[in-house]
C-alpha cells in the first residue's frame, strides 16, 4: 500500500525514479505537470533537458504533414487538419454543451491508435528473497495523444498493483480504456479470492472487452508464490521472466 506517481512531467527522463521519490519521500500519492518536474530536479534528478530526439522529431514532423493524422480527438472540427479544433455539433442551449447522443460512444476506442510501434510501456513486478512484492510502471504515453492526457500508468490498480500477501499485476495497452477498469487491481483482488494467476489475468481482460471489444491490451498476473500467467486481447503479447535459478531470462507468448 506504499504509492508513489508522477504524470505529465516534461524536462526530466527519469520518471519511475520520481514516482519512488514520492513514495519514499512525501505522503502525497501523485504529483503531476509542472510542479512534477520541480520536485523530480529539486530532490536530485538530472534536468531540466530537452528528452527529443532526432526520431521523435522526425515522426512528429511527418505527423504534421499529414495533416495531424491520426490523432485522439473526436466530435471536432476540422477532421483531417491540427486544429485549433471545435466541438463539430451545434451550441445547445448552454454555450459549449453537445446533446449527448453525440458523446456516448461507449463502444468506441481509440485502440486502433494502439499497437505495438505506438507505446512504449514497461511494467516490472518483483518478489524477493523475503516475500515482498512490488510492481511499477513507466510509459512515454500514446504517440500523437492530446498534450495534457495522463493515461493509466500512473494511476495505482490499472497498470500496476501489488499487495504482498496476494501477488502483482502490471497492464499494458490501450490506458484510456484501460483505466476505467482499474484491471490491475481487479486481477490482484481475484487472485485474493483464490483464482490463479491465468484466470484473473483472463477475468480482468474480458471485463474489458465485453465493453469494448475493439480494444488492445494485457495484463501480467504473478502470485506471491511466483506462480505467474498472461492475458491479452487485439494483439499478441509477450512478457518475459527471471527467477534465480534460471540461467537466462525466458520469454512467454500469450496469444488473444
Amino acid at each position: 500500500m506504499e504509492v508513489g506517481a508522477i504524470a505529465a512531467m516534461r524536462f526530466v527522463k527519469d520518471g519511475i525514479r520520481a514516482a519512488r521519490l514520492v513514495m519514499q519521500h512525501t505522503e502525497h500519492t501523485l504529483f503531476v505537470g509542472e510542479k512534477a518536474s520541480a520536485f523530480a530536479i529539486a530532490m536530485g534528478l538530472p534536468g531540466p533537458a530537452n528528452l527529443s530526439s532526432v526520431e521523435s522529431m522526425d515522426k512528429w514532423t511527418k505527423w504534421r504533414e499529414n495533416g495531424c493524422q491520426p490523432n485522439f480527438w473526436k466530435n471536432v472540427v476540422p477532421v483531417d487538419g491540427c486544429g485549433p479544433y471545435q466541438p463539430k455539433c451545434n451550441m445547445g442551449p448552454s454555450e459549449g454543451e453537445c446533446p449527448a447522443s453525440n458523446l456516448m460512444g461507449v463502444t468506441e476506442s481509440g485502440s486502433s491508435h494502439v499497437g505495438l510501434h505506438s507505446h512504449d510501456t514497461i511494467s516490472m513486478a518483483v518478489i524477493d528473497k523475503m516475500g515482498h512484492v512490488a510492481v511499477g510502471t513507466s510509459t512515454n504515453g500514446a504517440t500523437f495523444k492530446i498534450p495534457g492526457r495522463v493515461g493509466d500508468g500512473p494511476i495505482a490498480g490499472s497498470s500496476a498493483y501489488a499487495d504482498e500477501e496476494v501477488g502483482a499485476c502490471g497492464a499494458t495497452g490501450d490506458g484510456d480504456i484501460m483505466m476505467r477498469f482499474l484491471p490491475c487491481y481487479q486481477t490482484v483482488e481475484s487472485m485474493r479470492r483464490g483464482m490463479e494467476p491465468e484466470l484473473a489475468a483472463k477475468d480482468a481482460i474480458s471485463r474489458i472487452a465485453r465493453k469494448f471489444p475493439d480494444f488492445v491490451g494485457a495484463v501480467v498476473a504473478i502470485n506471491k508464490n511466483g506462480e505467474h500467467a498472461g492475458a491479452c486481447h487485439g494483439w499478441t503479447f509477450k512478457y518475459s521472466v527471471r527467477s534465480p535459478e534460471m540461467e537466462d531470462v525466458k520469454v512467454f507468448t500469450v496469444l488473444p
